[in-house]
């Protein structure tokens, strides 16, 4: 449907210091249907256009007290962003004199003596200029506030997000990282949770793409992998429900690029798994560094069956340090379009002052290559430092919060046996039953480690029948974990059965945990096994005796109970 010429009759302004063309050309505008407003000079138009605001104004040029070069000039001023058309009312034929009018804001003229034709068709056009200028300006407008509506909207949502992929523990004071992201809402996802039984996950990832879009996988993401660390899961556990999380949710042709590093300051172990990021980086004490390549598809492509969960193991020590980064800094670009690439990474590191953080090293070489070129993706990176003691082992990890308080009385017994004993992992469902005690959840991290080191002494010492004297060293420490794969293979008709029993106590209660094994028992108070070390040493059993309220086995020694007492604290559970 065409829009009609003119949808309203026009408000216009004139402004002229003769009568006698001021009269003339008011009614003659008159007689076309425009509503007019006159003035005998530029002053006069002023006031009559700041209470009026018309749609056009035509000016004389030649006018006392205010000419019309100025007043048009004063008269944009006002307008501001409104476009309101000035023509110009004059005899003037000097085309310096034509010019100067239109730098004042003119947008044309009309020779006097006045054309009726003329002028109805100037005003036409212009006035199809003036309302093409307030759709452009209303559609601005709109665009304007709607772009207001989605960036908050994903700060509000960023915001649920942090609260949601934040929970762990990026604030130790052994771990740094660095996130510049192209927009609120981005791909890269940087996530670190303390392990129930001490020791840290770490996940840096990247989706395909970029914004809000890209995002979209990384609240479940999130979920499981905090979920699941708190609950004592494996690695490779977690990675197994990630990629199968992300297949079935996530449109094809899109994935998420990710690195998972197990980090067991105790045991001086990182266990690693790269799918698709850049080269992870550990940079041991001496000065030497090892590249951490990726050898696994990224998640969310590969069908469960086929998805390859196993993680390389390496031997770290306090002072070493894990650098892990997305390709945003590889793909760095300075003003030329050059990228930082992996030659400058390279040189980069090995040119890092001893004990440096890696992550604030390679943030000031990269932002010092790319200088004021705007950055092509977005660039996140995750250091960390081993150290003697577990930093973040403080740091409370308690499961879900639920407004179920949880059975106050109970007993259950749960036995693993057979081949189950190599392949499944019975404490994230051990402690998930503990859990259901709402006051307990203040307390999964020493429940974690009571369940986790019993099982293990069961398992290895008990069943196995393995020394630990064999871990002391490095080569023993292979040996060990070697012999533990062989004789998985070959449990059959051994078992190990926990017993849990709870019961409220005025403003805490008491857990019993009792674990047997089928192997023949053993004296905890035996001084010694092969290479003068006791079969059963180690950390286990003086760090359970430090946890729990009380520690006994029956006279074979082949099961353990433990007394756990629990009162709430002040901020409850």
């Amino acid at each position: 449907m065409t829009e009609p010429e003119n949808p309203r009759p026009l408000r216009l302004l004139i402004a002229d210091d003769s009568n006698t063309d001021r009269l003339i050309l008011q009614a003659m505008l008159r007689r076309q249907g425009h509503e007019v407003q006159a003035a005998e000079d530029g002053q006069a138009a002023l006031k009559l256009y700041d209470c009026w605001q018309p749609d056009m104004v035509l000016l004389d040029v030649m006018m006392p007290r205010l000419d019309g070069v100025e007043a048009a000039r004063q008269i944009k001023a006002l307008a501001g962003e409104t476009l309101v058309p000035v023509i110009f009312l004059t005899s003037l034929t000097d085309a310096g004199s034509l010019a100067q009018c239109l730098d004042a804001g003119g947008d044309d003229f009309l020779p006097k003596p006045y054309n009726p034709v003329i002028i109805e068709a100037k005003l036409r056009a212009f006035d199809r200029m003036r309302r093409m200028h307030e759709t452009l300006s209303q559609q601005r407008d709109l665009i304007k506030a709607r772009n207001e509506q989605l960036l908050e909207e994903q700060i509000i949502a960023r915001r649920v997000f942090d609260n949601i992929a934040h929970t762990g523990c990026l604030n130790a004071p052994n771990i740094r990282y660095h996130a510049s992201p192209m927009s609120v809402f981005n791909g890269d996802i940087l996530f670190a949770c303390p392990r129930p039984a001490g020791g840290v996950h770490l996940l840096v990832g990247d989706f395909t793409g970029h914004g809000l879009p890209a995002a979209i996988g990384a609240l479940p993401v999130a979920e499981i992998f905090y979920g699941m660390t708190s609950k004592g899961f494996s690695g490779p556990d977690v990675l197994r429900e990630l990629n199968q999380k992300l297949v079935r949710i996530l449109p094809t042709g899109m994935f998420c690029c990710a690195a998972f590093a197990d980090v067991d300051f105790r045991q001086g172990m990182l266990r690693f798994w790269n799918g698709g990021l850049p080269d992870g980086y550990l940079m041991y004490k001496s000065g030497d560094h090892q590249a951490l390549a990726s050898r696994h598809l990224p998640l969310g492509i590969l069908a469960p069956e086929r998805f390859v969960a196993a993680m390389e193991e390496y031997r770290v020590e306090p002072g070493d340090q894990l650098l892990l980064m997305t390709d945003g800094v590889l793909e760095a670009a300075d003003e030329q379009g050059q990228h930082f690439g992996e030659r400058r990474l390279a040189e980069t590191l090995g040119a890092r002052p001893t004990g440096a953080s890696p992550v604030d090293h390679l943030v000031q070489a990269v932002q010092g290559f790319t200088g004021s070129a705007r950055e092509s993706d977005d660039l996140t990176l995750l250091g960390l430092r081993v150290t003697g003691q577990d930093p973040v082992a403080l740091q409370s990890v308690s499961a879900a919060r639920s407004a179920v308080t949880g059975p106050a009385f109970w007993r259950c017994s749960y036995q693993v046996e057979g081949q189950t004993l190599g392949q499944f992992n019975p404490l994230p469902l051990l402690l998930h039953v503990c859990m259901a005690v709402a006051g307990l959840r203040q307390h999964s991290g020493e429940i974690y480690t009571l369940l986790a080191e019993l099982y293990n002494n069961a398992l290895e010492h008990g069943v196995l029948e393995l020394p630990s004297g064999w871990k002391n060293g490095p080569e023993g420490f292979s040996r060990y974990y070697a012999e533990r794969e062989r004789r998985l293979a070959r449990v059959d008709g051994h078992y190990i059965r926990f017993e849990l029993e709870h019961r409220m106590e005025g403003n805490g209660g008491q857990l019993v945990i009792r674990c047997q094994d089928s192997g023949r028992g053993f004296d905890p108070d035996a001084p010694e096994g092969e290479g003068g070390t006791s079969v059963y040493a180690g950390r286990g059993l003086s760090l359970i005796r430090q946890l729990s309220s009380g520690l006994s086995y029956n006279k074979q020694g082949n099961q353990a109970e433990v007394v756990y007492d629990w009162e709430l604290s002040e901020n409850g559970g």
